[in-house]
C-alpha cells in the first residue's frame, strides 16, 4: 500500500509517521501499541483507507521516532497534536490499540477541542486508583526486563515476548522489532514497567464528551474487564466485538462522526 512519509518536530524531537489512502478524506489517525510501529496499526486502519486520510505515527520511542529519555503520557499526547499542527488539521477521529488507546485518551483529556471521535482497541489500563492486575503488572515486569536486556544483549532478547501470537503475526512482528533501536525501545519498556497510567480515576473519562468505540481485548494484559468500565463512563461509548465484524464496525463508527466541512 502507497504511503507519504511524515517528520516532524515535537518539543525538540524529530519524528516520524506516514499517510495513506484518500487524500481528500477527513483525518483519522491511529496509533501502535507497545514494541511496536506504525506497521502493526496497520491491522485495524487499513480498511479505513478507501475513504479516510489515514495517519499513522511511530510513537516517541518506537519505530522511527528515535528518543531515548524519559517518556510520559502527557507528552505522547502532546506530540500527535504537534503532528496535526504540521499537517493543517484542526481535529481528527482518533483512535488505537493496548499502548496506543492510552495515548488516544489521554490526548482526549488534554486536548478535547483536537478529538472528534475515539477508537480504543485491547485498553489496557483502569486508571491509577485500580491499579493494574497481578496478570498484568507481570507483564509490564517482564517488558521492562526484556528492554534492558536488549541494551546489553541485542533485541532478539525481546522474542519470548511475542511468543502467544499467532505465528503468521508473530514472524511479522519479530521482524519489525528488529528494525528498532535499542535506546529508543528502552525508554517505551521504561514508561510500561512503571505502571504508571494515562489518567488517575476512571469518572475522568466522564469529560470525554465525543463519541467513542471500545474494542474488548482477548487475553489477561488487556482485560475485557477494562473496556467494559470505559464503556461505562464514556458518555458516548458503544462496544464493538474483537473478530471477523470489527472493519465493518471502524467504518461505519467513522462514517456517522459529526465531521465539520
Amino acid at each position: 500500500m502507497t504511503h507519504t512519509e511524515i517528520w516532524f518536530e515535537s518539543h525538540g524531537t524529530r519524528l516520524h509517521a506516514i499517510e495513506m489512502g484518500n487524500k481528500h478524506g477527513h483525518p483519522v489517525v491511529f496509533l501502535h501499541g507497545g514494541l511496536a510501529d506504525h506497521r502493526a496499526a496497520l491491522l485495524n486502519a487499513a480498511p479505513l483507507t478507501a475513504a479516510y486520510r489515514v495517519i499513522l505515527p511511530d510513537l516517541r520511542g518506537a519505530g522511527r521516532s528515535l528518543y531515548s529519555a524519559e517518556l510520559t503520557w502527557r507528552a505522547l499526547a502532546d506530540d500527535l497534536i504537534a503532528l496535526l499542527d504540521h499537517l493543517g488539521i484542526e481535529y481528527a477521529a482518533v483512535g488505537g490499540s493496548s499502548m496506543g488507546s492510552a495515548v488516544a485518551l489521554r490526548c482526549a483529556l488534554s486536548h478535547p477541542r483536537r478529538v472528534l471521535g475515539l477508537i480504543l482497541v485491547s485498553a489496557v489500563y483502569p486508571g491509577s486508583d485500580r491499579g493494574l492486575s497481578q496478570a498484568q503488572e507481570a507483564a509490564m515486569h517482564a517488558i521492562g526486563e526484556a528492554g534492558n536486556t536488549a541494551l546489553e544483549h541485542g533485541m532478539d532478547a525481546l522474542i519470548p515476548l511475542y511468543g502467544r501470537l499467532p505465528e503468521p503475526i508473530r514472524e511479522r512482528a519479530i521482524a519489525m522489532m528488529r528494525d528498532f533501536d535499542a535506546a529508543s525501545l528502552a525508554a517505551t519498556t521504561r514508561l510500561l514497567a512503571s505502571n504508571v497510567q494515562p489518567f488517575e480515576t476512571i469518572t475522568e473519562l466522564e469529560k470525554i464528551d465525543v463519541p467513542t468505540l471500545v474494542v474488548p481485548g482477548t487475553d489477561a494484559e488487556h482485560p475485557a474487564q477494562v473496556a467494559e468500565l470505559y464503556a461505562q463512563h464514556l458518555p458516548h461509548a458503544r462496544l464493538a466485538q474483537p473478530g471477523p465484524d470489527l472493519a465493518a464496525a471502524l467504518t461505519s463508527f467513522c462514517a456517522a462522526l459529526p465531521w465539520r466541512n
